[in-house]
């Protein structure tokens, strides 16, 4: 893949992983097209393996185009693809904590975004309105509002594979409130998560935080209401194709702020025994995840890709030289991260 060539996406605006990538490339001023559905270069592209958004179309190692996915890998693809303002830290141990923070952001702030999208009548009316017309609205109302009606029952019928029900429900409100308290303390005392320069990390909680904060009037609500910096952050971090990063902008993973630690242990409050019961749940083919969440009790379906992310972090950490593990270690063992690898 050349530098020199626009790389092509599909996506939508309601998609937070499409707002996610959409923000990395033009942070890293990386030439792109973007593709709405309806776009009709999309037709004569190959179909991805799973209809997820964005999708890329990207050539494989023969030259052939094909359909990609991924957001965290394909971020990983482009750092090697393309030269300078990189997001990955050059220290090892700190680029490990910002892949949990992604995955965190990617895997779990999801369950937030979904739970309150189709857990709440306004949320569920706007999202119904507002989703199928990024798919095409010049249509006669009734059609939009079958296709609106349509969208709403099945991604109401997915809030079993998110672990949003009745009785989850609290937890993830509790726990998007913290992290929303957590955060914006952490943006009093710089810019970014690590630092003052964005990290992947950064842009896996924006691309969230574009439903959560900007869309969905439920969570916006509180959103603004309390972490009003976290609200303002969001519009920001659209695009950063002006921002100059140096290599001395990223923190000391040995003298990190005190303002990651509450993050941090938010991450270990809530993540490590979802994906350990799931990644059980799944190795073990039972029908249902079964855990205890923050001393709730905690119920989904389980979700055969997030075994995987959980198999990911655990190999990029066993990859980790002695050294910078137990770097990393320092910083997680008191958040209670460091479950997810025992």
């Amino acid at each position: 893949m050349s530098d020199s060539q626009p790389v092509a996406l599909m996506g939508a605006p309601g998609s937070p992983y499409t707002r996610k990538m959409l923000a990395v490339l033009r942070y890293r001023r990386i030439a792109y097209r973007f593709l709405l559905p309806t776009n009709p270069l999309v037709a004569t592209m190959p179909p991805p393996k799973v209809s997820l958004l964005p999708t890329f179309y990207l050539p494989d190692e023969t030259g052939a185009i094909q359909a990609v996915t991924d957001s965290t890998p394909l971020i990983r693809r482009f750092e090697k693809a393309h030269s300078g303002r990189s997001l990955i830290p050059a220290d090892p141990a700190l680029a490990f904590v910002d892949e949990l923070i992604e995955d965190f952001a990617d895997e779990w702030l999801t369950k937030a975004m979904f739970h309150y999208r189709w857990s709440y009548a306004p949320d569920i009316a706007k999202a119904a309105a507002m989703l199928p017309a990024w798919r095409g609205y010049s249509i006669p109302d009734a059609d939009l509002a079958a296709r609106g009606k349509a969208v709403s029952e099945r991604q109401i019928g997915r809030l079993r594979y998110v672990g949003s029900n009745a009785v989850t429900g609290p937890v993830i409100e509790a726990s998007y409130r913290r992290f929303l308290e957590a955060f914006e303390a952490h943006l009093r005392a710089q810019p970014y998560m690590l630092g003052s320069r964005p990290a992947s990390c950064d842009f896996a909680v924006y691309g969230q935080l574009t439903q959560l904060a900007d869309f969905d009037p439920t969570p916006m609500a509180l959103t603004q209401q309390i972490a009003p910096r976290v609200a303002a952050w969001v519009g920001m971090m659209e695009d950063l194709s002006g921002l100059e990063p140096g290599e001395g902008d990223w923190i000391s993973i040995d003298a990190p702020p005190p303002t990651l630690a509450a993050v941090l242990t938010e991450i270990g409050r809530v993540y490590p025994p979802v994906m350990l019961a799931n990644a059980k749940a799944v190795m073990s083919s039972a029908a249902e995840v079964e855990t205890t969440v923050d001393g709730q009790a905690w119920t989904q379906q389980p979700f055969p890709y997030q075994a995987k992310c959980l198999g990911w972090l655990r190999d990029a950490r066993g990859k980790l030289s002695d050294a910078d593990r137990k770097r990393a270690d320092a910083v997680l063992e008191p958040s209670g991260c460091l479950a997810l690898f025992a």
